[in-house]
């Protein structure tokens, strides 16, 4: 509409100019005028262009963080999601093992329930460690001194320990001999060279009694640990009786694979 209305007086003014009722000064005047509000409006038109390119950059700027937030939504979803099936896998896990607990601590009571005499009389220890239960069967109880050969009190005691654990089918027994630092000395030499070979072979005695009770030998393991691992100092009697001894311990399976 502004166009048009300057368009109208300018050709007004011609007509007037051409009638002699408008003077040159007027006129040019007139048209300076115009000039200015046309430049006027067509800066207005670039300002306004303006702002709509900027507006048009700013919605896309504003799209692409719509974008980008959308893409961390489902990440975080997807990570949270992931976190909770982690979270019920623990949750299981823990369930498990307390359940595995509890079957081990009725082991336990069980096991030792059925060799309660023994243990009162002393003659034996039953100990839970880490899901394992051991038995340990002092040296003079199973064996002479310097001697592989199993006594008949050791018999007895071994054949309960034996009805005692083998219907423990998802465990292995593994047999440890131990002996004190004291080394082996007179004619046993010749049987036994060093504590190595006489716990060694404690140990077989053992399992091969196990065995004859109807233990399943792929269950049975057997080792001679000398005087490397003991229990007591070896600097006194008392020290080196407990450091002669037997371990029969129920132990996974997949442990001694």
């Amino acid at each position: 509409m502004s166009i048009h209305r300057h368009v109208s007086k300018a050709a007004v003014l011609t007509v007037f100019a051409a009638a002699g009722c408008v003077t040159q000064g007027e006129f040019d005047k007139m048209q300076g005028e115009k000039n200015q509000e046309i430049a006027s409006l067509q800066s207005s038109r670039s300002s306004l262009e303006q702002q709509v390119r900027n507006l048009e950059s700013q919605r896309a700027s504003l799209e692409k963080q719509r974008d980008g937030l959308t893409k961390e939504k489902d990440s975080l979803t997807q990570e949270k999601d992931s976190l909770t099936r982690q979270i019920a896998a623990l949750e299981q896990q823990r369930a498990q093992l307390q359940a595995s607990e509890k079957q081990v601590e009725a082991r336990y009571d069980a096991l030792l329930a059925n060799l309660n005499e023994e243990v009162k009389k002393g003659q034996l220890q039953v100990r839970q460690l880490k899901g394992m239960l051991t038995v340990d069967v002092a040296e003079q109880l199973f064996f002479d001194s310097g001697r592989a050969t199993l006594k008949d009190t050791g018999k007895e005691v071994l054949k309960k320990v034996a009805d005692a654990i083998k219907g423990y089918d998802d465990k292995a027994i593994r047999i440890v001999g131990h002996t004190d630092n004291v080394p082996i000395s007179g004619n046993l030499q010749k049987v036994f060279p060093s504590n190595w070979e006489l716990s060694a072979a404690r140990a077989t005695t053992v399992v091969r009694f196990l065995q004859d009770t109807g233990i399943p030998p792929e269950r049975l393991v057997a080792t001679g640990r000398a005087e490397y691992a003991p229990v007591a100092p070896n600097d006194s009697p008392e020290g080196r009786q407990k450091n002669r001894r037997i371990e029969i311990t129920l132990i996974d399976k997949g442990l001694v694979q």
